[in-house]
């Protein structure tokens, strides 16, 4: 990286409003093209959202082929351009060159080796600060305005109003969950005064309501639910096979993140949405016929299912809670049900509940670059575009290779 710059007043070559990946690349970009930049952030500190993202293991992101990660994006921004030029692979070499080692998990995600996010951001932050990113923290942004000496961005802070003129801004603002760390979606009302198109927003990655009985609710909201299968009835979307885990209000967990837009495909379409479970992956109908062969004896029917097909603790519940009628008075027909399961949704947790929002700025509104086609210089990048993603290293990825286009060609028109 170059040496440091010294900043005018308020008046860097770049502005980055937003200090999340997206926003701390494209910073990155910016300054190593030998550029002053001054980075923005309404939170006292940057990062947050990372911090809180790699509370249970930072997963940076996915080793699966290039063609399979790639199909995981769904959304009107074209995130397979910002790929090309920073990847899963380019994810973990930038790691590396901040000294952050990594490996790669049995399920294919990859993590630093101290599974940890404060050692990276220090480490990233730290390399920003030698190189002369200005960052300034309690600095909410509330919009621009062109004046006869180029474009003003206006902004609150703790002292009053503050105006910062640069050549370019990138704005990475972030989607519209996890208020409390910063992505709070206001900057869509700002955006849509100046006629940008605004995909509405719309919770992904997070929990679906299910209304369960009271004592289920009560015994088993916590619970993880392993080694199942679930889809959704009328999707297109295969179905998938993984963990959720059994909350109050219904489910949430990998397999429910992964599903997120069918999901809300379904209830758009109809006010509800079917999810079909298969308690039993491992096992066809045949075989479980054969395991049932065995006499049950003195057994009590659950006891019985537990031992000769491995259905116990919540999936022993789940499958009390969902088979009624006729078909719970015969074994063989009971344990038949559990391959074929059907749990009605009623609806997605609230926006601020959910890991990521879908929604956000338009493709249509920016350029291949990121660059917003009404108005030359002004960038957009992260989770404030309309793309969507599930967990497991993809959203992270997308993030910061959209940062990096953002940034390389806000450098481009300083350059010219």
């Amino acid at each position: 990286m170059p040496e440091n710059r010294v900043v005018p007043e308020n008046k860097p070559d770049a502005l980055v409003v937003g200090g999340g990946p997206a926003g701390l690349m494209a910073a990155q970009q910016l300054i190593e093209a030998g550029y002053s930049v001054v980075l923005c952030d309404a939170m006292p500190a940057v990062g947050r959202k990372l911090l809180r993202a790699g509370v249970g293991g930072l997963n940076l992101t996915h080793a699966e082929p290039k063609a399979e990660f790639i199909s995981r994006f769904t959304g009107s921004a074209d995130v397979t351009l910002w790929l090309e030029d920073f990847d899963a692979q380019s994810m973990t070499e930038w790691a590396r060159e901040l000294g952050i080692d990594t490996f790669v998990g049995s399920s294919g995600r990859v993590f630093p080796v101290q599974m940890k996010a404060s050692p990276l951001l220090r480490a990233w932050l730290g390399q920003l600060a030698r190189a002369g990113v200005e960052i300034r923290t309690r600095h909410r942004w509330c919009g621009w305005r062109q004046t006869a000496d180029g474009t003003v961005h206006d902004f609150e802070t703790s002292t009053g109003q503050v105006q910062i003129r640069a050549r370019v801004c990138v704005l990475a603002l972030g989607g519209a969950s996890w208020s409390r760390l910063g992505s709070d979606g206001r900057w869509r009302d700002v955006l849509s005064a100046h006629n940008v198109p605004v995909t509405d927003f719309m919770p992904s990655n997070g929990g679906v309501e299910i209304s369960w009985s009271p004592w289920f609710s009560e015994h088993f909201a916590g619970r993880p639910l392993k080694t199942v299968t679930l889809g959704v009835a009328g999707s297109k979307t295969s179905c998938r096979r993984g963990e959720a885990v059994v909350t109050t209000h219904g489910m949430e967990g990998g397999l429910i993140y992964a599903l997120s837009a069918s999901i809300r495909e379904s209830l758009a379409k109809s006010g509800v949405s079917t999810l079909t479970l298969d308690l039993l992956p491992d096992l066809s109908t045949v075989q479980i016929r054969q395991k049932l062969n065995k006499p049950q004896g003195k057994m009590s029917r659950s006891n019985y299912l537990r031992k000769r097909l491995g259905l116990d603790g919540v999936k022993s519940a789940l499958l009390r809670e969902l088979v009624t009628g006729s078909a719970e008075q015969d074994v063989v027909t009971m344990a038949l049900a559990a391959k074929q399961l059907s749990l009605r949704v009623k609806g997605m947790r609230p926006l601020d509940e959910a890991i990521s929002t879908a929604g956000g700025v338009h493709g249509a509104a920016l350029n291949q670059d990121l660059m917003l086609n009404e108005y030359p210089g002004l960038f957009c990048a992260g989770e404030m575009l309309d793309w969507d993603a599930p967990t497991g290293g993809y959203l992270l990825t997308a993030s910061m290779a959209s940062g990096l286009r953002a940034g390389r060609a806000a450098a481009g028109i300083l350059g010219k």
